[in-house]
C-alpha cells in the first residue's frame, strides 16, 4: 500500500537509530520516527517517502514511555525547530540513547563482537552545567521578512524563535531575535558566541563574507591550561567543558612521554597539539596537520611558544600520500571531520608505526567503519569514551584508543 506525505497513521515505535529517530514498520516498510521513544504506541505524521523508507513526526502518543517528559522549549515540537532531537526524553535516558546507537554501530559497521562490547564497557558520560544553556555558538538563521530564527529539521525554512534554551545564558540576552525587534535585511545568517574568556560577539554572514557587528572580532578561549586567542568565526568546541573534557581523554588514553613524537591530524587551532607537545616536552616533536587556513592560522598565533610544534597547511589524505609528513611516530590523534578519517588515512596512519592512536569521533557510524578498518589491519579498540557534548541532541562524541593487536593477523590487502 503507497502511502503520502501528511498522512497520519497508528505505530508502535521500536528501538532507536542514528539521527534521533526510532525504528517502526508500517505494513512491512522501515519508517523513521521522530519525537518518540522505544515502546510507545504514536500516531505519526508521514513527512518524507522514499524508496524502502519513511520518515515520520509522532503527533499524538498513545502509550508513553516512561522516560518521556514534556520538552523545556515550545520550538521542540513536530514541524517547529530542527535543532533538539532529543527534549521529550528524560536527561538520563538521553544517555541510554546515544549508547544504544554507539553499540549498534560499532556491532554493525564496526564489526566488534558481544565480547569486545561488554570488554570496553560503551557508556556515554554527561559533562558538567546541565542539559541546558551550555551552547556557545549559535548560529540563526535569517527568514525572507529579515528575523532571525533557526532552521526545521531537514529543511530550509526557518522558524522565528523568541529563545533557545540550549544556547549559553549570555547568547540568550543578546538583541538578536524577532522579539527583541532586531531585524536583519542584509545578513543570511547571525553568528553569536560567548566564549569561555568571557568575550561575546555577534557578527552576520552573507556569500561567506563575514562582519562583525558587536563585540571583539577575536575571542579568547579557555582551554589545556591555556588562553588562546583566535576569530569568533574558527571552529571551537560549542560546549564550554568540551575541550578540557576531550583533551583530557586523549592524554590518559594515550599517555605521552617526554621525548616522543606525535602527530595530531585534522589539528584545528591546535588544542590537542599543544596538550601534546607539554607532555612530549622540549625533546620531543609534535606534528599538527590542518587544511582550513583560519585553523592553520590560529594555531600558529597560539602555538608560537611551542618550537617543538610543526604545522602542516594541508588537507590529511594529501599530506600523507605526499609525504609532507612521514613516519616513523609514536602517538596520532585523529580528529577528522563528520565523515571520518577513511581507510586511505587510516591504512597510511599505520603504516607511521605508532604505538597508540587516539581517534577523536563525532560521528559514531563514521567511527565505526574506520575501527572496521583498523582491526581489518591487526589493531584493537582498547578504550573507548562516550561525552554528550551536545545534550538535548541526538550528537555524541566519541574518544576511542587504537593499538597493536598481538593476537590478531592482517587481512591480505589491509
Amino acid at each position: 500500500m503507497s502511502r503520502g506525505e501528511a498522512e497520519r497513521v497508528e505505530l508502535t515505535v521500536g528501538a532507536v537509530a542514528p539521527g534521533g529517530h526510532c525504528v517502526a514498520r508500517l505494513d512491512g516498510q522501515v519508517v523513521f520516527v521522530r519525537h518518540a521513544l522505544p515502546g510507545e504506541r504514536v500516531v505519526a505524521e508521514i513527512t518524507e517517502v522514499h524508496r524502502g523508507f519513511l520518515r515520520a513526526d509522532a503527533v499524538t502518543v498513545l502509550d508513553a514511555a516512561a522516560d518521556r517528559v514534556e520538552p523545556p522549549c515550545p520550538y521542540a515540537r513536530p514541524g517547529r525547530c530542527g535543532g533538539c532531537d532529543l527534549q521529550h526524553v528524560a536527561p538520563a535516558a538521553q544517555l541510554d540513547w546515544k549508547t544504544s546507537v554507539v553499540v549498534e554501530q560499532l556491532t554493525r559497521l564496526g564489526g566488534l563482537t558481544p565480547a569486545e562490547l561488554d570488554r570496553l564497557d560503551v557508556r556515554v558520560e554527561a559533562l558538567p552545567g546541565g542539559p541546558l544553556g551550555w551552547r556557545s555558538r549559535v548560529r540563526y538563521a535569517v527568514d525572507a521578512a529579515d528575523r532571525a530564527g533557526l532552521l526545521k529539521h531537514r529543511s530550509h525554512e526557518v522558524v522565528p524563535v523568541d529563545r533557545c534554551l540550549i544556547a549559553h545564558p549570555a547568547i540568550r540576552d543578546l538583541p538578536v531575535l524577532a522579539d527583541s525587534g532586531t531585524r536583519w535585511p542584509d545578513a543570511e545568517v547571525v553568528a553569536t558566541v560567548a566564549s569561555t574568556g568571557g568575550d561575546v560577539s555577534v557578527a552576520t554572514v552573507t556569500d561567506g563574507t563575514t562582519t562583525p557587528v558587536s563585540g571583539p572580532p577575536v575571542v579568547r578561549e579557555v582551554a589545556a591550561g591555556r588562553e588562546w586567542r583566535l576569530p569568533a568565526d574558527t571552529f571551537w568546541q560549542v560546549h564550554p567543558a568540551a575541550a578540557d573534557t576531550l583533551v583530557a581523554a586523549v592524554l590518559a588514553q594515550l599517555a605521552p612521554q617526554p621525548g616522543e613524537s606525535a602527530w595530531d591530524l585534522y589539528g584545528g587551532a591546535g588544542l590537542f597539539a599543544a596538550a601534546l607537545a607539554d607532555r612530549v616536552g622540549p625533546s620531543g616533536r609534535v606534528t599538527l596537520v590542518e587544511s582550513a587556513a583560519q585553523g592553520v592560522a590560529a594555531a600558529r598565533d597560539n602555538l608560537t611558544d611551542l618550537p617543538q610544534v610543526e604545522i602542516v597547511a594541508a588537507r590529511v589524505e594529501t599530506a600523507l600520500a605526499r609525504r609532507r609528513i612521514t613516519g616513523p611516530v609514536d602517538l596520532v590523534v585523529l580528529d577528522p571531520p563528520r565523515t571520518g578519517a577513511g581507510a586511505p588515512v587510516v591504512r597510511a596512519v599505520l603504516a607511521a608505526g605508532p604505538r597508540a592512536v587516539a581517534y577523536v569521533a563525532c560521528d559514531p557510524a563514521a567511527f565505526a567503519r574506520d575501527v572496521r578498518t583498523f582491526t581489518g589491519a591487526g589493531w584493537r579498540l582498547a578504550e573507548l569514551r562516550g561525552f554528550d557534548l551536545f545534550p538535548m541532541t541526538q550528537h555524541v562524541e566519541l574518544v576511542g584508543l587504537l593499538v597493536p593487536d598481538a593476537r590478531r593477523r592482517p587481512d591480505a590487502g589491509c
